[in-house]
């Protein structure tokens, strides 16, 4: 994703949007806002942008909501916003789906260097053309669809994600820091509990599928999908 990618930054306070824009469009992005949530969601619909730099203090539907409504139809990054002081779940953040956070305040180059960061992730991501196939699992990461026992099952990006990665490394154990690390691409040390929920969430929605295959737990360690 190169230069011309299309940005939408929401944001209630004014001079961080144009602060933002002006920065953003310096490295040759093109840069669009919208200071409410609502907004935002409208925005989003009718420039179908490449990436989402979000704030979660919004007047009327806040950054969460934006953020569970654009999951429900898109895997776009998204890098949330938050003021230092404010409580940021971490986790939350992460089950929701958000990519990358920053705290206010922010050094705008950085911002744009995570937003550069990100988006070259959703790239490589994106060309992956690979699916993978094992007794009633098919895992399809370019169109992210899964399949268990002929039918589709419906997962959020991370958790497919997730998915793809360990069944991509059959039989091999992962600590919970480095599934972070490689699925979220970032650190997030201390909250690597997020794995464990998202690991629960796989397990149920795939409970049955197949004898030959499972998420397994290696106690003190962390995970893995393990093929007998």
């Amino acid at each position: 994703m190169g230069s011309g990618a299309k940005v939408l930054v929401v944001d209630d306070d004014v001079n961080i949007c144009e602060l933002v824009r002006l920065y953003l469009e310096k490295d040759g992005y093109q840069a669009f806002i919208a200071n409410s949530g609502s907004e935002a969601v409208e925005s989003f619909r009718k420039l179908a942008p490449n990436l989402i730099i979000l704030d979660i203090m919004l007047p009327g539907m806040d950054g969460w909501q934006v953020c569970r409504e654009i999951r429900k139809i898109s895997n776009i990054p998204i890098i949330m916003l938050t003021a230092k002081g404010e409580t940021f779940d971490k986790v939350l953040g992460l089950e929701l789906g958000a990519d990358d956070y920053m705290v206010k305040p922010f050094e705008p180059k950085e911002l744009v260097a995570r937003v550069r960061a990100v988006l070259r992730r959703y790239e490589h991501k994106d060309s992956d053309e690979q699916e993978i196939v094992y007794p009633n699992l098919v895992i399809n990461k370019s169109n992210y669809t899964v399949k268990a026992n002929e039918r589709e099952i419906e997962l959020p990006p991370k958790e497919l994600e997730l998915l793809y990665y360990l069944a991509s490394n059959p039989n091999k154990v992962f600590t919970r820091e480095q599934l972070l690390e490689n699925v979220w691409g970032f650190d997030f040390y201390g909250d690597s509990r997020t794995v464990d929920v998202h690991i629960k969430r796989l397990r149920e929605k795939l409970e049955g599928a197949n004898q030959n295959w499972q998420l397994k737990t290696v106690w003190g360690v962390g995970y893995k999908f393990e093929v007998k």
